[in-house]
């Protein structure tokens, strides 16, 4: 009895056909797994520096698209203004009239303080602080998750916006500027973990270490401070309000941050730590402001006093 042997040829057709089964196999509930694992593994083989080129990249590509998607917004917001009634455009423009009117005589409040503000520093020798330049801006994108704590504004590069600006609103501090691109820039919230600065106690000279918190993404926004004497108490429900202290280069001091709703010991025993409650409006904003550092400016923008909401 004579046994044949295969060929090399009839091998390599062999070794040709099973990978085709395979990946016939393959190509049902699978194969989008199959290929997701093969995009990933090329992923990781990718360096570090074409990964950022591809990230700015794709970032610049979507600028334009969430600017327009924020424009289209306002105008669909126009013309559900236009379609309602007579009546409640009239009631609104008094609304708005009175508003304005309230502006105006805090305006000329603030012109009178500022005059009287340069008066006293010329007695007293001193030189005005550093200025700043305020540069409006409209949010057009949001990232609240438990992740990332940050806002993409409308203004970038090409509005003269720095690296680590303060954001403001009316209600205090919003964060600082993370990244910026040429037409946008990305804002790291005041409740982003990676945000840290120096707050006093109103009333108290006390620098105190502030840092965002660990926030879900449907709660209440937070902070947290270390560092806190052991003389400062939350007592009675009676929560303190926490401004920037100045120090450390990036926030001017006096502007509301939020308020110590609690305090207690911190491990080592000679300090305490604090839980900051932020406003809750920071969640919803569609208007901000850039201080942008202006040497030509006479004075510091400081936006009026608002307590954040529990």
């Amino acid at each position: 009895m004579r046994f044949s042997v295969p060929s090399s040829r009839a091998g390599d057709r062999v070794a040709a056909v099973f990978p085709v089964r395979l990946l016939n196999h393959i190509s049902g509930q699978a194969r989008p797994f199959f290929t997701f694992g093969v995009v990933a593994l090329a992923w990781l083989l990718v360096p570090a520096a074409v990964k950022r080129f591809t990230r700015a990249a794709l970032f610049e590509a979507q600028a334009p698209v969430m600017v327009t998607v924020e424009r289209a917004r306002e105008l669909r917001e126009y013309f559900v203004l236009r379609s309602r009634p007579t009546g409640e455009l009239i009631a609104a423009g008094k609304e708005t009239a009175n508003a304005l009117a309230a502006y105006e005589v805090g305006v000329g409040r603030l012109e009178q303080l500022e005059a009287d503000n340069t008066r006293l520093r010329a007695l007293l020798g001193m030189t005005p602080g550093a200025g700043w330049r305020q540069e409006h801006a409209t949010v057009v994108e949001r990232d609240l998750s438990a992740w990332w704590q940050q806002l993409v504004i409308d203004k970038g590069a090409n509005h003269g916006v720095p690296l680590d600006a303060p954001v403001v609103f009316a209600g205090g501090v919003v964060g600082r500027v993370r990244e910026v691109r040429a037409m946008t820039a990305v804002v790291a919230l005041v409740s982003d973990p990676g945000v840290r600065f120096a707050v006093v106690v109103e009333g108290d000279p006390r620098p105190i270490s502030y840092t965002g918190g660990d926030n879900p993404a449907f709660g209440p926004a937070r902070g947290t401070l270390e560092f806190v004497p052991t003389d400062i108490t939350v007592t009675g429900g009676a929560p303190h309000r926490l401004l920037t202290s100045g120090k450390g280069g990036v926030f001017p001091g006096g502007l509301p941050v939020g308020l110590l709703t609690h305090v207690e010991p911190s491990a080592d025993g000679l300090f305490q730590t604090g839980e900051v409650l932020l406003p809750a409006a920071l969640s919803a904003l569609d208007e901000v402001t850039v201080l942008v550092p202006d040497a030509t400016a006479a004075g510091l923008f400081v936006p009026p006093a608002t307590d954040p909401k529990p």
